[in-house]
């Protein structure tokens, strides 16, 4: 198997944006070329999750590779969900390091906020159980019922959670490419509106338009993909063995860790999937990126904060970057490969590894990739 290098990454600014999906994939996917010095990819892999609901469009790949320019470059879509963009990396990394194409294209991006809220909604439920769906769960329901068990079966309280949603505002604060740009206060993150008992709103991501795109290459440069992997649970919630971990996410860990040939004990900073301020906390548990039971410790002491031990979310994570569903697990390698760089300006942090973690659906469909400056 070759190794897998990343030569250019981009990303447009997240938020409520009127441009088309397909300006906001373009405008990524040419900053990314640029900065790898390459006019035209040998193939090109897109993550939308659902154009056909959200733009009205369908046979994506062709039509975006065709807005690009590139109408006569191999390119496919691929789809898991929130985890989308995870997935087309893993699909452009196999293209790669099989030899199938020498540079490969990866972008994703979504586009929400011009829909309502409840339509959003609606279509981002449909990638949950749809027995469950029909005694009311949504995902937030589903993501509170999960805060819950955490609660009462591993005593994290919600000034834990909460402190969650303070630090990933405070690391956005330093990001230009970010949704929210304004720090909170714990006291305003507890104090908002109730979502889905015990969740609030400042506990849960934006709906966020935007894009991301990374150029992967054979040739060596100066990030490599060390390790990547995929790991998968039950589509229903109520068929799993354990409600305050997911398996996907320790699935996918040990998979990456293992191609890699390193412990979580080499991740200098990650990019975690924090849809839901809980889900930083179980993922790094999950991880093996803090010892069990101390993720919530972890972070009101500030080891997770930007100029902790343990950086997470320098970006803001999804909770504060925003969270544009299939650009996410793209967006999320971006700023590593930023990090790793040191081209992330005000919100820099050091280190020669890094972490990024994706979830699909309701923690059906993870992925967890690891990056290595050379």
């Amino acid at each position: 198997m070759r190794d897998v290098w990343i030569a250019g990454a981009g990303m447009t600014r997240i938020g409520k944006r009127s441009e088309r999906l397909q300006a906001l994939m373009t405008e990524a996917s040419l900053a990314a070329l640029a900065v790898a010095g390459i006019e035209k990819p040998d193939a090109v892999v897109i993550a939308t999750m659902n154009p056909e609901e959200f733009v009205g469009d369908g046979n994506f790949a062709s039509n975006v590779a065709t807005y690009m320019g590139f109408a006569e470059v191999p390119a496919l879509r691929i789809e898991t969900a929130t985890s989308s963009g995870a997935a087309a990396l893993y699909a452009g990394f196999a293209e790669v390091a099989a030899g199938l194409h020498r540079t490969v294209l990866v972008v994703g991006g979504e586009k929400m906020t011009h829909l309502s809220t409840p339509r959003v909604s609606e279509i981002i439920g449909r990638s949950i159980d749809a027995y469950e769906r029909s005694y009311g769960a949504t995902m937030p329901a589903l993501a509170g019922l999960i805060t819950r068990a955490l609660m009462a079966r591993h005593g994290v309280g919600l000034r834990e959670i909460s402190q969650v949603a303070v630090k990933n505002h405070a690391h956005a604060a330093r990001n230009p490419y970010a949704h929210f740009r304004e720090p909170v206060t714990i006291e305003a993150v507890m104090e908002s509106r109730v979502v889905a008992d015990p969740l609030r709103l400042l506990h849960c991501c934006p709906i966020s338009d935007g894009a991301a795109a990374v150029v992967l290459t054979s040739e060596r440069a100066a990030v490599r993909i060390a390790g990547i992997g995929q790991g998968t649970d039950t589509l229903a919630v109520r068929h799993r063995h354990e409600l305050t971990s997911f398996r996907a996410t320790q699935a996918a860990a040990r998979a990456a860790f293992q191609m890699a040939g390193l412990g979580p004990e080499r991740v200098d900073f990650a990019e975690l999937h924090d849809a839901f301020a809980p889900f930083e906390l179980i993922a790094l548990e999950d991880i093996g990126l803090v010892p069990p039971g101390k993720s919530g410790g972890a972070t009101l002491d500030g080891e997770t904060a930007i100029d902790g031990r343990l950086p997470i979310n320098p970006s803001g994570g999804l909770k504060a970057r925003g969270h544009p569903l299939a650009a996410t697990g793209i967006a999320q390698v971006v700023e590593c490969v930023w990090q790793l760089l040191g081209r992330a300006e005000d919100r820099q942090v050091s280190g020669r590894v890094a972490l990024a973690h994706s979830i699909g659906g309701l923690a059906t469909n993870n992925w967890v990739t690891l990056l290595e400056a050379q």
